[in-house]
């Protein structure tokens, strides 16, 4: 696990927090990240209903780090056109892991909203998702 540099204050302010966790590798930052979700997830679980804190665990669960940023180092292969035939395969792989992926989670953002009984724009808006830009 990374360390972050905390001097002998007694307390620290979320700003301060933030500003050290900015100085953290991307892929220790996203962890980081997807602990904290869990945690909310976890704290918010006694008020839910089972099947809800499920479903949002899964929802917040996202594609691995070290997948997306092989699919981002891919990417950028591809707009240069230097993506080898084999990169080319994965890559076709990635992406569809990937829409796989967002597809489950769409699935299951469905079925919360459902039983919210709320529309998945209305759910969206309740838990601070944005709809991706195509």
């Amino acid at each position: 696990m990374s360390t972050i540099p905390v001097s002998t204050i007694k307390t620290i302010d979320a700003d301060q927090l933030l500003n050290q966790m900015a100085q953290l590798d991307t892929v220790v930052l996203e962890r980081l990240a997807w602990q904290l979700n869990n945690l909310i997830a976890q704290r918010k679980a006694p008020h839910l209903p089972r099947r809800e804190a499920e479903l949002l665990q899964q929802i917040n669960r996202g594609v691995p780090a070290a997948v997306r940023q092989r699919y981002m180092l891919l990417n950028e292969k591809l707009l240069d056109e230097t993506l080898t035939s084999e990169e080319h395969q994965e890559f076709g792989a990635l992406v569809e892991q990937i829409e796989q992926a967002d597809v489950e989670r769409l699935q299951h953002l469905i079925e919360l909203a459902q039983l919210r009984n709320l529309s998945l724009d209305a759910l969206m808006a309740q838990l601070g998702i944005q709809r991706k830009r195509v």
